[in-house]
Protein backbone atom coordinates (compact mmCIF):
# COMPACT_ATOMS: atom_id res chain seq x y z
CA UNK A 1 0.00 0.00 0.00
CA UNK A 2 1.65 3.11 -1.05
CA UNK A 3 1.61 6.14 1.83
CA UNK A 4 0.71 9.71 0.18
CA UNK A 5 1.71 12.56 2.00
CA UNK A 6 0.08 16.35 0.85
CA UNK A 7 2.37 19.21 0.95
CA UNK A 8 2.97 23.09 0.65
CA UNK A 9 5.15 23.00 -2.30
CA UNK A 10 8.62 23.56 -1.00
CA UNK A 11 10.84 25.37 -4.24
CA UNK A 12 12.20 24.71 -7.51
CA UNK A 13 12.36 21.02 -7.01
CA UNK A 14 8.62 20.69 -6.56
CA UNK A 15 7.98 23.14 -9.25
CA UNK A 16 9.38 20.68 -11.78
CA UNK A 17 7.37 18.15 -10.61
CA UNK A 18 4.19 20.39 -10.57
CA UNK A 19 4.85 21.11 -14.67
CA UNK A 20 5.48 17.23 -15.32
CA UNK A 21 2.20 16.44 -13.57
CA UNK A 22 0.46 19.57 -15.94
CA UNK A 23 2.25 18.57 -18.83
CA UNK A 24 0.78 14.97 -18.62
CA UNK A 25 -2.44 16.69 -17.22
CA UNK A 26 -3.98 19.11 -19.59
CA UNK A 27 -3.61 19.91 -23.33
CA UNK A 28 -3.47 23.58 -22.77
CA UNK A 29 -0.83 23.83 -19.72
CA UNK A 30 0.06 27.07 -17.51
CA UNK A 31 3.74 28.14 -17.89
CA UNK A 32 6.48 27.87 -15.32
CA UNK A 33 5.76 31.90 -14.57
CA UNK A 34 2.51 31.35 -13.62
CA UNK A 35 3.52 29.07 -11.25
CA UNK A 36 6.32 30.90 -10.05
CA UNK A 37 4.09 33.79 -9.48
CA UNK A 38 1.88 31.52 -7.50
CA UNK A 39 4.37 30.28 -5.31
CA UNK A 40 5.59 33.88 -4.79
CA UNK A 41 2.36 35.33 -3.55
CA UNK A 42 1.70 33.18 -0.56
CA UNK A 43 -0.88 35.89 0.67
CA UNK A 44 -3.41 35.00 -1.96
CA UNK A 45 -1.67 31.95 -3.98
CA UNK A 46 -1.38 28.71 -2.31
CA UNK A 47 0.41 25.26 -4.00
CA UNK A 48 -0.04 21.98 -2.24
CA UNK A 49 1.88 18.50 -4.06
CA UNK A 50 1.25 15.28 -2.82
CA UNK A 51 4.14 13.25 -2.97
CA UNK A 52 4.43 9.35 -2.71
CA UNK A 53 7.57 7.27 -1.59
CA UNK A 54 8.49 6.87 -5.28
CA UNK A 55 8.08 10.24 -6.92
CA UNK A 56 8.43 13.67 -5.09
CA UNK A 57 5.23 15.06 -6.96
CA UNK A 58 2.57 12.78 -8.25
CA UNK A 59 -0.16 15.59 -8.06
CA UNK A 60 -0.86 18.94 -7.23
CA UNK A 61 -3.93 21.31 -6.71
CA UNK A 62 -3.24 25.67 -7.33
CA UNK A 63 -6.06 27.75 -5.39
CA UNK A 64 -6.30 31.18 -3.97
CA UNK A 65 -7.79 32.70 -1.40
CA UNK A 66 -9.67 36.09 -1.88
CA UNK A 67 -11.67 37.44 1.08
CA UNK A 68 -13.65 34.40 2.31
CA UNK A 69 -13.63 32.65 -0.63
CA UNK A 70 -11.19 29.73 -2.44
CA UNK A 71 -10.90 29.70 -5.98
CA UNK A 72 -9.17 26.33 -7.30
CA UNK A 73 -7.24 26.75 -10.44
CA UNK A 74 -5.61 23.36 -11.12
CA UNK A 75 -5.99 20.08 -9.83
CA UNK A 76 -3.71 17.38 -11.35
CA UNK A 77 -2.48 13.71 -10.46
CA UNK A 78 -0.44 12.02 -13.01
CA UNK A 79 -1.99 9.43 -14.93
CA UNK A 80 -0.54 6.55 -13.65
CA UNK A 81 -1.92 7.53 -10.06
CA UNK A 82 -5.33 8.50 -10.67
CA UNK A 83 -8.59 6.27 -9.46
CA UNK A 84 -6.19 5.80 -6.44
CA UNK A 85 -7.74 8.26 -3.91
CA UNK A 86 -4.87 10.99 -4.64
CA UNK A 87 -7.54 13.50 -6.00
CA UNK A 88 -9.47 13.01 -3.15
CA UNK A 89 -6.84 12.99 -0.27
CA UNK A 90 -5.23 16.02 -1.78
CA UNK A 91 -8.71 17.97 -2.02
CA UNK A 92 -10.32 17.14 1.18
CA UNK A 93 -6.59 18.54 2.60
CA UNK A 94 -6.96 22.21 0.25
CA UNK A 95 -10.24 22.50 1.34
CA UNK A 96 -9.28 22.14 5.05
CA UNK A 97 -6.47 24.39 4.97
CA UNK A 98 -8.39 26.87 3.20
CA UNK A 99 -10.88 26.73 5.75
CA UNK A 100 -8.73 27.32 8.53
CA UNK A 101 -7.28 30.22 6.70
CA UNK A 102 -10.99 31.64 6.87
CA UNK A 103 -12.76 30.49 3.64
CA UNK A 104 -16.26 29.62 3.80
CA UNK A 105 -16.81 28.68 0.41
CA UNK A 106 -15.05 27.04 -2.63
CA UNK A 107 -15.40 27.69 -6.31
CA UNK A 108 -13.91 25.88 -9.58
CA UNK A 109 -14.56 25.74 -13.22
CA UNK A 110 -13.94 22.28 -14.77
CA UNK A 111 -14.31 20.72 -18.63
CA UNK A 112 -17.72 20.00 -18.98
CA UNK A 113 -16.76 16.68 -20.44
CA UNK A 114 -14.33 15.15 -17.53
CA UNK A 115 -16.88 13.12 -16.21
CA UNK A 116 -14.13 11.57 -13.51
CA UNK A 117 -13.57 15.13 -12.13
CA UNK A 118 -17.21 16.08 -11.92
CA UNK A 119 -17.82 12.92 -9.73
CA UNK A 120 -14.87 13.83 -7.49
CA UNK A 121 -16.02 16.79 -7.35
CA UNK A 122 -20.30 15.97 -6.46
CA UNK A 123 -18.60 13.56 -3.81
CA UNK A 124 -16.71 16.81 -2.05
CA UNK A 125 -20.24 18.59 -1.87
CA UNK A 126 -19.60 21.21 -4.90
CA UNK A 127 -22.66 21.57 -7.03
CA UNK A 128 -22.64 23.42 -10.97
CA UNK A 129 -23.71 26.66 -10.60
CA UNK A 130 -23.00 27.76 -13.95
CA UNK A 131 -21.51 27.93 -17.19
CA UNK A 132 -18.58 29.16 -18.95
CA UNK A 133 -19.26 28.77 -22.90
CA UNK A 134 -16.58 27.94 -24.68
CA UNK A 135 -13.98 28.94 -21.71
CA UNK A 136 -11.48 26.01 -22.38
CA UNK A 137 -9.34 25.72 -25.89
CA UNK A 138 -7.54 22.95 -27.54
CA UNK A 139 -10.33 21.34 -27.68
CA UNK A 140 -12.82 24.56 -27.21
CA UNK A 141 -15.31 23.44 -24.75
CA UNK A 142 -17.64 24.59 -21.94
CA UNK A 143 -16.64 25.00 -18.18
CA UNK A 144 -19.11 24.10 -15.33
CA UNK A 145 -18.91 26.56 -12.66
CA UNK A 146 -19.20 24.48 -9.58
CA UNK A 147 -19.23 25.93 -5.98
CA UNK A 148 -19.02 24.48 -2.48
CA UNK A 149 -20.48 27.05 -0.16
CA UNK A 150 -20.09 25.81 3.03
CA UNK A 151 -16.20 24.31 3.83
CA UNK A 152 -17.63 22.48 7.13
CA UNK A 153 -16.30 19.06 7.62
CA UNK A 154 -15.68 17.30 4.13
CA UNK A 155 -17.25 13.87 3.33
CA UNK A 156 -14.61 12.09 1.04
Amino acid sequence: MTTFRVEPLAGDADLEGVLAVEDASFTNPWTREMYEWEFRTPERGRIYVVRSPAQPVVAFCSFWLVADEMHINNVAVLPGYRGRGVGTLLLTHVLQEAARAGARGATLEVRASNVPALRLYERLGFVAEGRRRAYYTNPVEDALILWRHDLGPIQG
